[in-house]
């Protein structure tokens, strides 16, 4: 028996690329042959780790794929003809009305994504959801196979290698510094980050910057609306990273003051977890899957109130009792993601079905 994980991207450093590889050595230490193809390979990725889809070998109906569901990809119309069992690990898709104006191609991969859940309710014989609001999902699209819940594996490792120095120079001052870490994009509503941030420091600490770390490749419409709102806003300290290295991306978190997130639409949110782990006090629009993630960690907020976002930074900043709290909740919650925890919940699932 073979165990083949398919997708249809793997890319550097992403949540999904990430999480697929870690499954790969969890199936390896279990004695499995097993190997991972994608349609995309991104180019850092080690040399052999991962193979076209193209070469996949022909599968047989002892083997199993492990098929992780992120997006529209032909891959969701192929599955079902695989002589094969079928294991789905969904992702979640993000809505396609959140880019609606501002790229067609992302609108289009969403809209045939959502087809593609839909279509695969019938072929899957298996399912792990990385959250419960991405089961419930799955419920919702009339999914009858078992659906257990395995977040995703979170390499804690990798965090704790040297940040770029350079960075954490330049901007380690008497300013508190308002993160954000997500690829500018709609749903992650940066423009609500952007306004709490404006009534953060024109009423509450001029002395304040907001980091918007995160790529905007695809996104350039979006990523030009957020620029000329900052314009209208005359508002300064405002730093867009684009696309960085994770050195550099480490450096910003160990700067944070604060990791502020709007985001209107996560499946699971990776970087609440990396900010949980530097000990950074977490303000997050409570919706979606960031309410599973959180899980009673940080300071949610149930409305989008940018002003009482902006106060609450201040509580958190300026009162060490409140902060203390918050990263106590949010380590508690930490230790749920631990790698030994998820990779025994893949075994023990793994086992019970294979």
């Amino acid at each position: 028996m073979r165990v083949i994980q398919l997708l249809p991207t793997l890319s550097y450093g992403d949540a999904v690329g990430n999480d697929t590889i870690a499954i790969d050595s969890i199936i390896k230490e279990l004695g499995y042959d097993t190997k991972i193809y994608a349609e995309n390979i991104d180019h850092r990725i080690a040399k052999g780790l991962v193979k076209n889809v193209k070469r996949m070998p022909e599968l047989q109906k002892h083997d199993v794929v492990i098929y992780h569901l992120s997006m529209g990809t032909v891959l969701n119309e192929q599955l079902s003809s695989f002589n094969c069992r079928k294991l789905i690990v969904y992702h979640n898709i993000t809505p396609p009305h959140f880019f609606k104006g501002y790229s067609q191609v992302s609108e289009v991969l969403c809209s045939e994504g959502i087809k593609g859940v839909q279509r695969l309710r019938e072929v899957a014989e298996y399912c792990w959801a990385d959250s419960a609001y991405n089961r419930k999902e799955l419920l919702n699209y009339g999914y009858k196979c078992n659906i257990d819940i395995i977040p995703i594996v979170i390499p804690f490792d990798n965090y704790a290698k040297r940040p770029k120095q350079l960075i954490i120079n330049k901007y380690r001052d008497d300013y508190v510094n308002i993160v954000f870490v997500g690829r500018v994009v709609p749903n992650k509503k940066q423009e609500d980050i952007i306004k709490t941030f404006y009534y953060y420091k024109k009423y509450i600490n001029f002395k304040s910057r907001l980091f918007l770390v995160g790529s905007y490749y695809g996104m350039e419409k979006y990523y030009e609306k957020l620029r000329m709102y900052v314009q209208e806003l005359k508002l300064s300290d405002v730093h867009f990273t684009g696309q960085i290295k994770f050195n550099e991306l480490l450096s910003y978190y160990h700067l944070a003051d604060v990791f502020l997130c709007m985001s209107e639409h996560e499946g699971f949110c990776i970087p609440l977890i990396e900010a949980m782990y530097f000990g950074i006090p977490i303000i997050a629009y409570d919706d979606t899957g960031v309410r599973d993630t959180l899980n009673g960690a940080g300071f949610r907020l149930e409305t989008k109130d940018c002003i009482i976002a902006a106060e609450m930074i201040d509580q958190v900043v300026s009162k060490k009792e409140i902060k203390k709290y918050l990263i106590d909740m949010q380590n508690k919650r930490l230790e749920e993601f631990s790698y030994e925890l998820t990779k025994n919940k893949i075994i023990s699932c793994l086992k019970k079905w294979i």
